[in-house]
């Protein structure tokens, strides 16, 4: 979204709605408010109480970081703080999206943050790391770039086209969902990565798989998304385990066999 500097919160409030694709009179039903009252705070004839903001921004599934600029825009103090990882009053979080990964292993599992930043990984994803250039490597790792750029795992992705579309996607649909002008310069990157062909999926397939060479193995992985959806702190929020399943069972023998 804009800087809150120079947009103001009805301003805010009016874009959040027009992105959601709802009428005034179709949030104003959701949130139990009056469409004068929502006209009225669009247009900055009155202004919104920190309670009338969180109910308009929870109807819109505004994300936390930006709720927090809706009440900066409105003159109020930010309502979600945003610690590190490593905070005293994060680690019993932190601890289970760790047990998480640790516990999935020998397959690959990565935390992520809202732009696809690797937080962590668990050592089952080395082996998805060899050959990949050092300037994709080095921290911070960004896991798309990584997967898509010409100097990572795109070379060995035998699906690329596939699996490129389905990424991009993803990032794409987050993109215009939050505003985040970070999301909108990625997808523009990644689309300027060499890699057209959407490909065609099997019929006996039920998910898009990832297809990759390591040495002389094919393998085909699956992913599940791990979200704490009860999250109050903009980190924990803004954070998911993304972890690889085995998509056949040569897969899962091949892995195995690398223990």
């Amino acid at each position: 979204m804009a800087s809150t500097s120079t947009t103001s919160v009805s301003e805010l409030l009016r874009a959040w709605r027009t992105r959601r694709h709802l009428s005034q009179l179709q949030l104003a039903t959701r949130a139990n408010v009056s469409t004068r009252h929502l006209s009225y705070l669009e247009t900055g004839r009155s202004k919104p109480t920190r309670n009338m903001l969180e109910r308009l921004a929870r109807h819109l599934e505004v994300p936390l970081r930006e709720r927090n600029q809706l009440m900066l825009a409105a003159g109020l103090a930010p309502a979600y703080p945003e610690r590190g990882l490593n905070a005293p009053e994060l680690m019993a979080v932190s601890s289970a999206l760790q047990s998480i990964m640790d516990a999935h292993m020998p397959f690959p599992a990565l935390l992520l943050d809202h732009w696809w930043d690797v937080i962590d990984r668990n050592a089952a994803t080395d082996f998805l790391l060899r050959g990949c250039a050092a300037h994709l490597i080095d921290p911070p790792i960004n896991a798309l770039r990584l997967t898509l750029h010409p100097d990572g795992l795109a070379p060995r992705i035998i699906n690329l086209g596939q699996w490129r579309t389905h990424l991009l996607s993803q990032v794409q649909s987050r993109s215009e969902r939050d505003g985040d002008p970070r999301l909108h310069d990625l997808v523009a990157e990644l689309a300027s990565y060499p890699g057209d062909d959407v490909g065609h999926p099997v019929l006996t397939d039920v998910v898009i798989p990832l297809e990759l060479k390591v040495g002389d193995a094919k393998l085909r992985f699956f992913s599940v998304s791990a979200t704490v959806e009860s999250a109050i702190d903009i980190t924990i929020d803004e954070l998911r385990v993304e972890a690889f399943y085995p998509a056949d069972d040569p897969t899962r023998d091949a892995i195995l066999a690398m223990k």
